[in-house]
């Protein structure tokens, strides 16, 4: 039966209001709603609702929505939708209710979706997965970041394998953005001080479920052309515009929530880039008491940070000429003197010649520290220690919270759909129960065969995806090798996959440091390997675009061409292949510089496996049984010897027992020992390495009022 014209026209609201809220990218039955309404638009704009929503017109829409199947999957999808949205029974509800008031994250970027390309890596991903999970928890979260209209870049690889940025603009018509107005439908106007300028900003409101995240925009008419620009890239231009960028997030997202009436509980900056948002919060205390250590003890009161950073030369740093240029009027205002500026981000106030670090000035005025994982808290007391004078390394008040991943978010649909027939669709509500997963060792819940089944069908998409980019990719490069893509790689080979930022750090041709050893390995044809890399280097890192060079020159070595691939331009959609493709992560930084590292965490709901170097969260995760380790717990400070010894240790690893692991098949041809790890893996992974309980550790460490720990300035 027909439904009446305005029953069509509130379901169709409904829908765009769907289509505004990110709640969506973490729910597959509704992805596949805006891709069945033009399946060229959701591929071409990188999986974009409202894209696909302006594609249509209303009349058309109008029309699908009479197709009675398609319409009941809207209805349900609508209805989950607006029972998320307005259930008032969650677990901030039962056990953070003395969070009455906000919690307000900074974070200079957020990785919430690839149509929202406002994120460069893992930091940003992380503060995307935060989001996503403050939300299902039911916090009252409020997230400041900075609205890139040129993105961070895209990747083109050119024939010789050296990397090319492209920076398209994107049009906030286009996502899923609001203008933030007041009540008579003006532009909510602030602005920051930069030197003898003023800038004005305006922002965006983003809907993240129940969370909202505000972006910060200096592309305005009133501002000089230079600062229009200045929230264009992700960590783009000049120190110039690192400054600038810093200003407006911190300083600019204090005055935006102010001028909201928004009072947050707490304010927790996800690494230094924010911590001007203490200065700002320092100079209002002071208009208002006009006495310092009361102001101090105020704003440390209201701060927590996180930092992400395991070396020393990844700390933002400015010199006290490019801090006097850049503060002079905002800090006249306070009364205070320059040398009193510059103290709060020296380590020793005595020292005219040390620069001013964001990492102190965040630790200085902060109530709480942490890192994201214990051996990255480690090295981050023994990185501050002279911070803290006259305390040993181990009572620095830096503790840590490991990270975890959304896992709902980074699931495919093939694999909520496996799981919601065998666990039942609640299994995303569950994460956090340890006993819940115990069932997962079950045999009964989900057979060998069944597990081996799943394993085929994620390998297949795997490559079928990775066969369509590289024809795409060959096409557009002149055409060489775009016919021969189709018998790429095999369904049957073990696939390992190494997907992240190219740091060089992070050593992604490690696997090949002596070819001649490794080349039998991969190339065995009773048991092959296949390998799969991704990943972008920072556009001004030389020696991390020729790491890329190298991987592309192995996808053109004679005995290696079909079996190692490069995919270009990764990004959150080609991570969410690779992790549910995979059946191994490789994973090989040199130790302790890896802080924590997620990639690996979105695979185990996919029944992949890792393996990895003993650093960030996988030195905590590892049993024996649920994945492998490079190594041990210990590292060698000379590098070359450390690249050899990690070598010989992947090497061992890969021949004595991930390969044999998987081709040792039982009479029905099933990789049981493969099997068992893969249980072990996702009943001891799964609950621990989620946001949902990290984002919980944070609320009962930190957020909560009664987690206020006394400054360590102050005691």
């Amino acid at each position: 039966m027909a439904l009446p014209n305005g029953a069509h026209n509130s379901l169709s609201h409904r829908f765009r209001t769907l289509a505004y809220n990110l709640w969506w990218t973490w729910n597959p039955q509704a992805q596949e709603l805006f891709r069945q309404l033009s399946p060229l638009t959701w591929e071409r704009t990188s999986h974009n609702a409202i894209e696909v929503l302006n594609e249509l017109s209303a009349q058309e829409l109008r029309a699908r929505l009479y197709d009675p199947d398609f319409r009941n999957k809207v209805e349900q999808v609508l209805e989950e939708f607006e029972s998320y949205m307005n259930s008032t029974s969650t677990w901030a509800s039962e056990h953070a209710a003395a969070l009455t008031q906000p919690v307000a994250y900074f974070s200079a970027e957020f990785g919430l979706h690839e149509s929202l390309p406002i994120y460069s890596g893992g930091l940003g991903v992380l503060a995307g997965d935060h989001t996503k999970s403050a939300s299902d928890l039911g916090i009252p979260f409020i997230g400041i970041g900075l609205f890139y209209r040129q993105g961070y870049f895209q990747q083109r690889i050119d024939p010789s394998g050296w990397q090319q940025e492209l920076y398209p603009f994107k049009n906030p018509e286009e996502l899923p953005l609001e203008l933030v107005t007041n009540e008579r439908g003006e532009r909510v106007l602030n602005s920051v001080e930069i030197g003898h300028s003023v800038v004005y900003i305006q922002a965006w409101r983003l809907h993240v479920g129940r969370a909202i995240v505000y972006l910060l925009d200096t592309n305005l008419p009133e501002n000089d052309q230079h600062f229009q620009g200045l929230t264009g890239h992700v960590y783009g231009g000049d120190i110039d515009t690192r400054i600038g960028q810093e200003i407006v997030l911190g300083i600019g997202g204090v005055r935006l929530l102010r001028s909201l009436g928004i009072s947050p509980s707490v304010y927790h900056m996800n690494e230094g880039h924010s911590a001007f948002l203490t200065l700002e919060l320092l100079r209002h205390e002071l208009r208002l008491t006009g006495n310092l250590e009361q102001a101090e003890r105020s704003v440390t009161s209201q701060c927590i940070f996180t930092t992400h950073t395991p070396v020393p030369a990844g700390h933002d740093r400015f010199s006290s000429e490019l801090m006097y240029h850049s503060f002079n009027k905002f800090w006249s205002e306070t009364g205070r003197s320059h040398e009193d500026l510059m103290n709060y981000g020296r380590i020793n106030p005595a020292d005219p010649g040390e620069l001013f670090t964001m990492t102190v000035l965040a630790l200085k005025m902060s109530r709480s520290a942490n890192g994201v994982s214990e051996l990255h808290g480690r090295v981050s007391r023994e990185m501050w220690k002279d911070l803290y004078a006259g305390r040993a390394v181990k009572e620095v008040p830096i503790g840590h919270i490991t990270n975890g991943v959304h896992t709902p978010g980074w699931a495919t649909l093939t694999a909520h759909t496996f799981w919601n027939k065998r666990l039942g669709v609640d299994w995303t509500a569950k994460l956090m129960d340890t006993s819940y997963w115990e069932k997962i060792e079950n045999d009964g819940l989900a057979t060998d065969e069944e597990l081996w089944a799943l394993r085929y069908q994620l390998r297949r998409d795997l490559i079928e995806f990775i066969r369509t980019r590289l024809r795409e990719q060959y096409l557009r490069t002149g055409g060489e090798g775009s016919m021969s893509v189709d018998h790429l790689l095999s369904p049957d080979a073990l696939t390992i996959c190494f997907a992240r930022r190219f740091a060089t750090y992070k050593r992604a041709p490690l696997i090949f440091h002596h070819l001649d050893r490794m080349l039998p390995l991969i190339t065995n044809p009773e048991r092959p390997v296949q390998l799969v890399f991704a990943g972008k280097a920072h556009p001004r890192d030389i020696e991390g675009k020729k790491y890329i060079q190298k991987i592309v020159e192995m996808t053109r070595h004679p005995q290696l061409a079909g079996r190692v691939v490069f995919i270009e331009n990764y990004d959150m959609n080609v991570a969410r292949a690779l992790v549910a493709g995979a059946d191994v992560w490789l994973n090989n930084p040199r130790r302790p510089l890896e802080a924590s590292g997620t990639s690996g965490q979105k695979v185990i709901i996919h029944g992949g496996l890792n393996l990895s170097i003993m650093d960030g969260w996988w030195r905590e995760a590892y049993n024996g049984l649920n994945g492998w380790a490079i190594g041990d717990d210990s590292s060698v400070a000379d590098i070359e010897a450390q690249d050899e010894k990690d070598f010989e240790n992947l090497y061992a690893v890969l021949a004595g027992s991930v390969i044999p692991d998987f081709y040792t098949r039982n009479e029905r041809g099933i990789p049981e020992r493969w099997i068992q790890r893969i249980r072990n893996s996702m009943r001891t992974l799964i609950p621990l390495f989620n946001t949902d309980r990290m984002v919980s550790e944070y609320v009962r460490t930190y957020y909560l009022p009664h987690a206020s720990l006394p400054h360590p300035f102050r005691t």
